[in-house]
């Protein structure tokens, strides 16, 4: 497989309107993310209050060979009594699935969290269903933990996750090869 171009960098102005197709576009979410129509002016009024970073949570854009292909994101989650952690998610447009940009955006970001912050635990989750999105985070470096059950309420019922993490530690998520 060819390399890709993948870089993140931070939400432009520009990028709005492929952020508010997340929101108004249930073919852009896909099958497993779409949880109903949101409001998407939420997503300029994030961007002019902290350019989608702040202390707590982030969100990065995924630059897929010079075009917006998506975003990752994170956010603080309490996993114990007194320790924290990240919860991360990635979506892309449909444009850009298959085209093998997950894996390295996880990757970078895992890379960026653990390099800019103290935690040591990076984890993410998706449905049973979900292989692709199952394979993008185990090319990243990402273990398999379980399975969650009855973890995500979507279209009416109760779906099954799969949660994974990277810790600091581990050396999966320091190589470059998916």
């Amino acid at each position: 497989m060819t390399q890709k171009s993948v870089e993140l960098r931070p939400v432009r102005e520009s990028d709005l309107p492929v952020l508010e197709r997340f929101s108004t576009e249930p073919e852009t979410v896909g099958e497993y993310q779409w949880m109903g129509w949101e409001n998407p002016g939420r997503w300029r009024r994030q961007w002019q209050e902290n350019g989608m970073l702040g202390e707590k949570h982030g969100l990065l854009m995924i630059q897929g060979d010079g075009e917006p292909a998506g975003f990752v994101s994170w956010r603080e989650v309490i996993c114990w009594r007194g320790s924290s952690c990240w919860n991360t998610g990635i979506s892309l447009v449909p444009e850009a699935r298959g085209r093998g940009y997950g894996a390295p955006a996880m990757r970078q970001l895992v890379r960026h969290l653990f390099s800019h912050t103290q935690m040591v635990r990076v984890e993410a989750a998706t449905e049973v269903a979900n292989v692709p999105a199952q394979r993008v985070l185990e090319r990243a470096g990402f273990t398999r933990e379980g399975v969650l059950r009855s973890v995500a309420f979507r279209s009416g019922q109760w779906w099954d996750g799969v949660g994974y993490s990277v810790l600091r530690g581990d050396e999966s998520w320091q190589s470059d090869t998916y």
